[in-house]
């Protein structure tokens, strides 16, 4: 299991009350539509990137993986988001995933990919 962030944990224990309502808040908000488990990280990935969240995206690209996403399609949503927040957003975005993916375990020798082939990328 990965080690949560300090900030997180000190809210955990020093909160114990506020952080259960809110983890029972996160489940109902989980359990309440028809979206499998992959679709729902993909859209919280997604959340995070259009909000500029770095932390958030972080742990939205890892929770994906879990799920079962791909890197190609990790990428895939931050290329959705470029015409809603713009290249500069989307190239952070894209840097703040390629540090998760990139890490051991991240798998991202895969290659991003569209109707039309590889996306090439340097």
């Amino acid at each position: 299991m990965r080690k949560l962030p300090s900030a997180f944990e000190n809210f955990r224990k020093t909160y114990p009350e506020m952080f259960r309502a809110y983890e029972q808040l996160g489940k109902a908000c989980q359990d309440q539509g028809p979206l499998d488990t992959k679709t729902r990280a993909l859209t919280k990935l997604a959340i995070s990137i259009g909000a500029r969240l770095e932390g958030a995206t972080h742990s939205h690209t890892r929770r994906a993986l879990e799920a079962g996403a791909t890197p190609n399609e990790i990428r895939h949503v931050i290329f959705l988001a470029l015409t809603t927040i713009g290249f500069p957003s989307m190239m952070a975005a894209l840097t703040w995933v390629d540090e998760v993916l990139n890490k051991p375990g991240g798998n991202a020798r895969a290659v991003a990919t569209t109707s039309k082939g590889p996306i090439k990328r340097k």
